[in-house]
């Protein structure tokens, strides 16, 4: 079923998410919540959605990229879904993206991402995952854990004079930033 998204000023947003009961995972309830997650995600042509932004206050979230309209520089990621993810940045460095998010529609912002991380968790059969994920796609993750700690990536921007619209961005930015994506994927691999 698609969800209604919440949008920027919904307190629900802010809400820190609770940790899924690990035994719970397979149930009708969780299965229905992350086939939910996936949808709306899709219908929306979303890189990922947390279950926060859709007021459901579990840490679960969902991240797919696949030719996707709205990041068409962004390289795929398989669906990926993601319950009780932790992330520990694995170096220093940081790149400077511009990221968007359907919860704040039609705007773009630079955030400060670590390019190389690790992802832990479980995924939606209850399985442990452990995986490293670099690059622009390490950013995608990252959006999408924030979500369930109550954050927006406008929280992460340390400059405002960067948010931008779409047109905007489309006109005044994208192509440098294609370009930028282009270099990162070469030095990071994704």
């Amino acid at each position: 079923m698609i969800r209604a998204i919440l949008q920027i000023g919904n307190p629900a947003l802010r809400q820190v998410a609770d940790p899924v009961d690990v035994s719970q995972i397979q149930s009708d309830e969780i299965q229905a919540l992350i086939d939910d997650l996936i949808e709306t995600m899709r219908d929306a042509n979303g890189a990922g959605l947390a279950s926060t932004q859709i007021a459901i206050h579990k840490r679960i979230c969902v991240i797919e990229v696949k030719k996707n309209p709205r990041y068409p520089y962004k390289p795929d990621i398989p669906l990926t879904v993601l319950i009780n993810p932790k992330v520990t940045f694995l170096t220093e460095d940081r790149i400077n993206v511009f990221e968007g998010c359907l919860s704040v529609p039609n705007m773009r912002g630079k955030v400060d991402r670590c390019p190389e991380i690790q992802i832990e968790g479980y995924d939606r059969e209850g399985n442990n995952v452990s995986f490293i994920s670099k690059g622009i796609s390490a950013g995608t993750f990252q959006h999408e854990l924030d979500h369930l700690d109550g954050l927006i990536y406008t929280d992460r921007m340390a400059d405002s004079s960067s948010l931008t619209t779409i047109e905007e961005f489309a006109e005044h930015y994208e192509d440098s930033f294609k370009q930028q994506v282009i270099s990162i994927v070469e030095r990071y691999g994704s």
